[in-house]
């Protein structure tokens, strides 16, 4: 059984964190007499130091939040169930100060961020059937039947090229959202029901179809541009090049990570859970995606399958109850659908009040790219350099942190290119380490190699 250090009491000053650069909408609302209240700092009215773009001239600062004082450490119980990590430790169920913290040492933790490039043909085969008739003879009879023939099956590790997180982020209240029940609500005064009957006095109601939809669209547009998730709400505002850089809100709910840990502690749902899900932005997939295709087409003519996948990216939390713990077994829980117990569990955990919950409001974001804001003495770039890692902004010279997409894959493509050919097939990692050999010839471009990463 795994563990992590997580903190159990909670000392009477402690500070929250709060989003750099951030509106004060996302400090307000914690009062200074309850242990989850935070106070603000002097440092918090100043700019962020580091600045982030997915775009040109489209700027978003990490955010996030700053370390909180150092408490007694808790070793919470917690295990890898797949590709997310689980826990069932009663005291994260009790403690939000003890969850909040679990979330933030688990965060620490780089998510793995592979690209899985896969190749496949189908072969049409005969062979012969052989039998008996009715008379014991026997007779033979000839068959054709297909089969998917695999030609490469490879893994390219993208985890190293992450060069800033994590900056934790929550979603706004009006963005559809799992807040506590087995639907999705939005959580915003501005789009309160009128109607008595339905509206939650916090303002809280179900999400709408279209509201959902939106979302929807939105989170794949994110995830196809590299953009993170708090990013502007309309999509045309993302390619808007004429604009002054602003800093947005990187923490958008009106509730802190740890008001909503202690809202799930409150719950006392026996099938409830919390997810804390890690996001890997700043490359454009679309474009990587169609970049390696083209690679792999131009030595290969059949069937290829690219994708970006991603292990160890969601933390859930969830009750230590004997029924919570048995669904989270797969086994036990493909046994109780073979039994016909599962689908009455299920109702049980849509429709029961004390059945099921969800709270899935808030995450952390890594950055595979990222522009460092220099100091306002800083010289700028040297003279005739036009790399395109500098840029000048209204806080000064801004440097570019990490590899770009078209620098991985200009070094990248002919490996690429040499295990479609070889055939190789692995879950191991290529890798693209060049030959000592040629790290002896005069003018040997070496991959490139940018300043030290960000401290965490």
């Amino acid at each position: 059984m795994l563990s992590a250090p997580v903190d159990r009491k909670v000392p009477s000053d402690s500070t929250d964190l709060l989003a750099a650069g951030s509106s004060t909408r996302a400090v307000t609302g914690a009062s200074s007499a309850s242990p989850s209240s935070y106070s603000s700092s002097p440092e918090d009215t100043q700019a962020p130091r580091y600045t982030e773009r997915a775009f040109e001239n489209v700027y978003f600062p990490p955010g996030g939040e700053e370390p909180p004082p150092e408490f007694t450490p808790y070793e919470a119980e917690f295990f890898i169930s797949g590709k997310e990590i689980v826990s069932h430790d009663p005291h994260l169920n009790e403690d939000g100060e003890a969850l909040y913290r679990f979330l933030l040492s688990q965060s620490a933790a780089r998510p793995e961020y592979m690209i899985h490039a896969r190749g496949t043909h189908t072969e049409h085969k005969t062979r012969t059937v052989y039998g008996r008739d009715s008379n014991g003879n026997v007779t033979s009879s000839t068959e054709t039947y297909s089969e998917t023939v695999t030609d490469f099956d490879f893994y390219t590790d993208l985890t190293p090229q992450i060069v800033y997180g994590p900056v934790h982020w929550s979603l706004p209240d009006a963005e559809p959202a799992y807040r506590g029940e087995m639907y999705m609500q939005v959580d915003s005064n501005e789009l309160v029901v009128h109607d008595p009957e339905d509206a939650l006095p916090s303002g809280r109601r179900e999400s709408t179809k279209d509201e959902e939809k939106v979302a929807r669209e939105r989170k794949k547009l994110r995830k196809a541009h590299g953009l993170p998730p708090w990013v502007a709400s309309g999509p045309e505002s993302w390619f808007q090049q004429s604009d002054t850089p602003q800093c947005p809100v990187v923490l958008q709910s009106s509730k802190t990570l740890r008001q909503w840990a202690d809202e799930y502690c409150a719950s006392d749902k026996l099938l409830k859970e919390f997810t804390y899900t890690k996001i890997v932005y700043g490359w454009n997939i679309v474009n990587m995606h169609d970049a390696i295709t083209a690679a792999i087409r131009s030595v290969y003519s059949h069937k290829i399958d690219v994708s970006f996948d991603m292990s160890h990216h969601k933390i859930r939390v969830r009750p230590d109850n004997r029924l919570s713990r048995t669904l989270s077994n797969k086994w036990l829980k493909v046994l109780l659908w073979v039994l016909l117990i599962y689908p009455f569990l299920w109702l049980f955990k849509r429709f029961s009040s004390h059945g099921g919950g969800r709270w899935e409001v808030c995450g952390g974001a890594y950055a595979l790219k990222t522009w460092q804001i220099q100091p306002l003495d800083s010289q700028g770039p040297p003279p005739y350099v036009n790399d395109g890692r500098w840029q000048q902004t209204p806080n000064g010279w801004a440097y570019l942190i990490g590899e770009r997409e078209g620098e991985w894959f200009q070094r990248w493509e002919g490996r690429i290119r040499a295990a479609v050919r070889d055939r190789i097939q692995s879950r191991t990692p290529l890798d693209v380490l060049p030959a000592p050999e040629a790290m002896m010839l005069d003018g040997y471009r070496p991959s490139y190699v940018g300043p030290p990463l960000i401290g965490y």
